[in-house]
């Protein structure tokens, strides 16, 4: 079994690797924007023209020759940023993207090294071609072999993502089946019974995010100050992000090592949160449903697991019980009572457990 995986940390370079590395995303990024508006220029002159890696990528010479600062800049970071520009442009023909957008100073900075990078764990170091060993705050071991490594900057910080492969052989994983119904009230609910409070982290901190909006709208642009409560909302829209991400990992790994076979619910959580309701809209997207289901399919199959999405009409309306469906079996946002046989339960629960039901059906179907 062929795993990849992803090990990120907090990168501690010296002010000369700072320079350079905001240099090599400066590059990066207006390669990508030039790309992008030489295959929009081609486009107007003549609908029929796609765009080529092959066909851009021959045109960096030029460019190199025109702009000698790109010469600083390592040539397969370029490329790199070219590759990037291809796959927003294949998934927005897929329809899986919007079409792709010019790329903006301070605002997703990165750049990718495809080879060439060493890492030296015992010393805390690895090497990135053209700046040298940088140290990293060592957390955790790396397992199987570079791949390729990202660097990023995210609110003043630097980080770096080195994506390994590596062989393992199939685990046998432990448990059995389970049950998930995403909800409001509770985040997730187990058909077992058990369920998972929501983090609400956008919404605990909102408060302190709006103060600083209104304080930054009253600032001269461009200003020192306006520059430094930038700064803030940056930094708190990562943590409020963090706290998110801490909390979902700790759910789906604990779920993913007690069962071999988790059903959730097929959600199109993209309309669901285009309602008039602008509150639950926000709820929605403040826990992040789409990134727990990703994180619970990938670690699952990490253990030898599965994970399966089940149609999700009428999960919280259905009596597990008798099979009886009826709006009026919903009693409340948290309770079920069946009309038909009295069956009484969690309303979070009953979903769970039809969620199951279903998903053993188109199994054994």
């Amino acid at each position: 079994m062929q795993i990849l995986k992803a090990f990120k940390f907090e990168l501690i370079p010296n002010g000369a690797q700072v320079r350079k590395m905001t240099q090599f995303c400066g590059c990066s990024r207006f390669v990508f924007n030039r790309a992008l508006t030489y295959q929009n220029e081609k486009y107007q002159a003549d609908n029929s023209f796609k765009f080529s890696y092959n066909k851009i990528a021959n045109l960096l010479p030029e460019w190199k020759q025109e702009l000698p600062w790109l010469k600083e800049c390592h040539s397969q970071v370029l490329q790199q940023s070219l590759k990037d520009l291809e796959a927003s442009f294949k998934n927005f023909f897929s329809k899986c993207s919007n079409f792709p957008k010019f790329k903006r100073k301070g605002e997703k900075d990165s750049f990718r090294f495809p080879q060439g990078c060493k890492l030296e764990q015992q010393n805390n170091r690895i090497y990135l071609p053209k700046i040298g060993w940088v140290r990293y705050r060592n957390s955790r071991k790396v397992l199987g072999e570079v791949k390729n490594v990202t660097v990023s900057q995210k609110c003043g910080k630097w980080y770096v993502s080195i994506q390994t492969e590596y062989e393992q052989e199939i685990p046998t994983p432990n448990g059995g089946e389970i049950g998930i119904d995403m909800g409001i009230m509770r985040f997730a609910t187990l058909s077992n019974g058990e369920y998972f409070e929501p983090i609400n982290a956008f919404k605990n901190l909102k408060g302190k995010l709006a103060k600083l909006q209104r304080r930054f709208k009253r600032k001269t642009k461009f200003s020192k100050n306006w520059q430094k409560l930038k700064a803030k909302i940056s930094q708190l829209h990562h943590k409020i992000s963090n706290i998110r991400k801490n909390y979902l990992h700790q759910i789906s790994s604990k779920i993913s090592k007690n069962h071999a076979i988790v059903y959730v619910e097929d959600l199109k959580v993209a309309n669901m949160s285009k309602s008039a309701n602008t509150g639950l809209n926000r709820t929605i997207l403040d826990q992040s449903w789409s990134e727990f289901r990703r994180q619970l399919e990938y670690k699952l199959a990490w253990k030898g697991g599965y994970l399966i999405a089940v149609p999700p009409q009428n999960t919280s309306r259905c009596c597990p019980n008798c099979g009886h469906t009826a709006k009026d079996n919903r009693q409340t946002q948290a309770e079920f009572k069946c009309v038909e046989c009295g069956y009484q339960n969690n309303a979070d629960v009953v979903g769970a457990i039809n969620v199951l039901k279903r998903g053993q059906q188109i199994q054994a179907a």
